[in-house]
């Protein structure tokens, strides 16, 4: 059985990851699921840290569509990442493997408040990391939040769980001709606007030397596979 490609990694997970068949809110099978695989991960000795979105409760930018003051909505949305970022907590915790939520936004009587050196102690007691609250401030994505958090904790890789199995030349649920890219430079992402990340989440991934891959989080054990360099996957590096 091969060994994982990555000694510490971060995984970028939306929020929408969360709800199953659900419209809204939290299906506790999938976030088992998922806790399951980066409990599987972590055993094979990479270090793990997790971004959560928070989308399947709340978005900021919805918020601004309809007229409404786009700073309030972030910060809500940065609440939603709070409880996912809970859940997913618990369920990692209840499979043997201790985890810790570190919110970019104090909230000291549910979760720790975010620095990178508190960050380094728990990984250097073998903890799984999720990270919630974005970067703490509005207007800005979670993918930007991952992104800093991966440079943060000098990470070898982000992996970002999306809806497909890769990064595709056009959306492959509404385009049947898309085709998946093998391996993307990150200044081929910012040059042909492929919506895989914001562009500063890419240019930041660039300018630390991150290697993105995008895989689909649907698939059961695709995160241990792409760890392990097998499965369906978009390299973005370079």
């Amino acid at each position: 059985m091969p060994e994982a490609l990555y000694r510490r990694v971060l995984l970028k997970l939306s929020g929408e990851a969360l709800m199953g068949d659900r419209t809204f809110g939290i299906d506790p099978k999938v976030v088992n699921r998922i806790a399951a695989e980066i409990v599987e991960a972590h055993r094979l000795g990479v270090e793990i840290a997790v971004v959560v979105g928070g989308g399947n409760i709340f978005r900021g930018v919805s918020v601004a569509a309809e007229g409404g003051d786009r700073t309030t909505g972030d910060y809500l949305g940065m609440l939603g990442t709070v409880m996912n970022a809970l859940a997913l907590r618990s369920a990692v915790d209840r499979l043997g493997v201790p985890a810790v939520v570190l919110s970019a936004i104090a909230i000291p009587a549910l979760c720790e408040t975010f620095t990178q050196r508190g960050a380094m102690t728990h990984f250097a007691e073998n903890k799984v990391l999720i990270f919630a609250g974005g970067t703490g401030n509005p207007f800005f994505t979670t993918d930007s939040g991952a992104a800093l958090r991966a440079a943060e904790m000098g990470c070898d890789a982000l992996l970002k769980g999306t809806q497909v199995d890769g990064v595709y030349t056009a959306d492959p649920k509404k385009d049947p001709t898309a085709t998946r890219y093998e391996q993307l430079t990150h200044q081929e992402v910012l040059a042909k606007n492929l919506q895989v990340m914001d562009a500063a989440a890419i240019a930041l991934a660039r300018d630390n030397r991150i290697p993105v891959i995008v895989f689909s989080v649907h698939e059961s054990g695709s995160f241990v596979d792409v760890l392990r360099g097998r499965g369906r996957s978009t390299t973005i590096a370079g």
